[in-house]
C-alpha cells in the first residue's frame, strides 16, 4: 500500500518529469520540420531567384606587371530592370562580370561603379528581360539574437545557406590602412560566411535583405561581418544616378574622445591629425583640437563606434559651399569657417608601362596619407618587374616620379605623353627626377636592355667557375 504522502510525492515528481519533456518536444516540433523551418524554407524561397553567382575578371599589378586572375564571389538582383549589388573587392577594377543566374544561365554584366570605402559595387545586367529581385529591408531594426541566415557561393559552391544569428549590430572595423569601416559600422552574425560568400545577402526570417556579406575573421569559427543594407541603399542609388559616390573632404582624421579622456560628459569628437594641405589644415585646425559641432549641430563620439555616423555627416557637407566648425582647443571654442573639396578615390588609376616594365598610378589624397607622400604631384611606381629595363635602370617600387626629361609631371597623363613619345622616337636615353623616401634623385632610363657582365665566383677548393 502507498500512503497519501508518498503517492503524492510521485505526482510531484511525474509532473516534474512531465514539465521537462513537454518544451524539449515543442522545440523538437519548432525545429524539426516545424514553425521556425517553415519560416527558414519560405525566406530562402523569396531570395534564390535573384542571388547569382559572380566569376569576374579582375587585372592584378604584381611586381611591375599586369595579369588578369579570375575570382569568385556572390551577388544579389535589386530591381527588376538587372541592377546588381555586390562588394568592391569582388569585382575591383573590372569592366566585365560573368553571372551565373539561379537557373544556372551565365550571363555577362557591365560594373557600373564601386565605392572602395563602404566596399559595395553596382553591376547590370542586359535590359532585355525582367528579373527576380529581392526586397532590401531595416538594417536599423535588426537586433542582436535575430535569427538570419547567408547566402551566396563559399569557396565556389553556388546557391549555399547558412543559418545563425545576429551576433551585434554596430560591429567597428579597423585595420592599420583604416579603409575597411570608414564610413559604416557592421552587422556580426555567426551564420557561416567564408570566401566566396562575398557580395551575396544576409536576410531576416521575412526573406528581407538586411546585410551584404562582406568580411570574415581570419583563424576564428562562425565570426562573419555584413554591410547594413541601410548604408548600402544610399551608396548603390549615387552609383546607379552617377556612376559613384561623391563626397565631400575636409582632411580630418578623428578619433573617439575615450582615446583621450574618462570623463563621459566630455562632448566632441578627437581630431587626432590633419592631413596636410587639406582644406581644413589651410584655415589653422590642428591635430588635438576637439570637433564640436558642424554649422551648429553638436558632434559627438564617445566610443568608435560612434566614428562612422560622424564621417557620414561630414562626408555629406556641400562641396564648395562655406561651412562653419565649432573648434574647441584648451579651454576656449572657435568657430571657424572651411570650404570642403572633393573626397578623391581610394587609389589612383594603375596602369603598366609595358616597354620599360613597371606599374605606376595617380596619387590621390588618401594615398597622401597612407604612403606619406606629401603633395599630389607625380606618379607613384607600384612594382618594377626583374630584368626589366627600368630595374636595371634603377627605378624602384615606391618611388615618385616628379619630372621626366625636365618637364614636370602632374598626373599619369603628363607622364604618358612623354613616355609615348621617347617610346616612338626609339630615344636611348630618358631622364627622370623622382623622389625616394625623403630624398630626390635622378634616374636614367637606358630605352635598351644592356648586356650585363657575368659575374663567377671561385668557391674554395674549386679550379673552375660555378655560377
Amino acid at each position: 500500500m502507498i500512503n497519501i504522502k508518498e503517492f503524492n510525492m510521485l505526482l510531484l515528481r511525474f509532473l516534474f518529469v512531465l514539465l521537462l519533456i513537454i518544451p524539449v518536444m515543442g522545440c523538437r516540433t519548432f525545429f524539426n520540420g516545424g514553425v521556425l523551418q517553415s519560416e527558414i524554407l519560405k525566406a530562402k524561397t523569396k531570395v534564390v531567384p535573384a542571388l547569382l553567382h559572380l566569376n569576374p575578371v579582375k587585372p592584378v599589378y604584381t611586381l611591375g606587371k599586369k595579369e588578369e586572375v579570375i575570382v569568385v564571389g556572390s551577388g544579389f538582383v535589386v530591381s527588376k530592370d538587372g541592377y546588381v549589388v555586390t562588394n568592391e573587392h569582388v569585382v575591383g577594377e573590372s569592366k566585365k562580370v560573368k553571372c551565373i543566374l539561379s537557373d544556372r544561365r551565365e550571363i555577362e554584366a557591365e560594373v557600373i561603379g564601386t565605392d572602395p570605402f563602404t566596399d559595395i559595387a553596382v553591376l547590370r545586367l542586359p535590359p532585355h528581360e525582367e528579373y527576380a529581385f529581392v526586397i532590401m529591408g531595416d538594417s536599423d531594426k535588426v537586433q542582436a539574437g535575430e535569427i538570419v541566415l547567408a547566402m551566396g557561393s563559399p569557396h565556389g559552391l553556388a546557391r549555399s545557406v547558412s543559418m545563425g544569428i545576429v551576433s551585434m549590430t554596430d560591429r567597428y572595423l579597423e585595420d592599420p590602412r583604416g579603409v575597411i569601416s570608414v564610413f559604416n559600422n557592421f552587422i556580426q552574425t555567426d551564420a557561416a560566411i567564408n570566401q566566396g560568400n562575398s557580395g551575396g545577402p544576409l536576410i531576416n526570417l521575412k526573406g528581407e535583405v538586411i546585410g551584404i556579406n562582406s568580411r570574415i575573421l581570419v583563424g576564428a569559427e562562425n565570426v562573419g561581418f555584413a554591410i547594413p543594407i541601410n548604408i548600402a541603399k544610399e551608396v548603390v542609388e549615387n552609383i546607379i544616378k552617377y556612376g559613384k559616390v561623391n563626397r565631400s573632404w575636409l582632411g580630418l582624421n578623428l578619433q573617439e574622445m575615450k582615446a583621450i579622456t574618462e570623463d563621459i560628459n566630455k562632448q566632441g569628437v578627437v581630431i587626432a591629425d590633419v592631413e596636410i594641405d587639406s582644406p581644413a589644415y589651410r584655415v589653422g585646425i590642428r591635430s588635438g583640437d576637439i570637433l564640436v559641432a558642424v554649422n551648429g549641430e553638436s558632434m559627438h563620439a564617445r566610443f568608435q563606434e560612434d566614428l562612422p555616423q560622424v564621417r557620414r555627416k561630414l562626408a555629406t557637407l556641400e562641396i564648395g559651399k562655406e561651412v562653419e566648425l565649432t573648434i574647441q582647443r584648451g579651454d576656449k571654442e572657435e568657430k571657424i569657417k572651411v570650404i570642403p573639396d572633393i573626397y578623391s578615390p581610394y587609389k589612383g588609376q594603375e596602369v603598366e608601362f609595358t616597354e620599360w616594365g613597371f606599374t605606376a598610378s595617380e596619387i590621390t589624397s588618401e594615398m597622401m596619407k597612407r604612403l606619406r607622400i606629401p603633395n599630389k604631384n607625380g606618379i607613384y611606381i607600384s612594382g618594377v618587374q626583374e630584368g626589366s629595363i627600368a630595374k636595371i635602370s634603377g627605378l624602384l617600387a615606391g618611388d615618385v616620379v616628379l619630372e621626366i626629361e625636365s618637364q614636370s609631371v602632374k598626373n599619369l597623363e603628363d607622364f604618358m605623353n612623354v613616355y609615348k613619345r621617347a617610346i616612338d622616337n626609339k630615344q636611348p636615353r630618358v631622364l627622370l627626377f623622382v623622389q625616394r623616401g625623403v630624398v630626390t634623385r635622378y634616374v636614367l632610363i637606358k630605352n635598351v636592355k644592356e648586356e650585363q657582365p657575368a659575374i663567377k665566383i671561385m668557391e674554395e677548393g674549386r679550379s673552375t667557375p660555378h655560377e
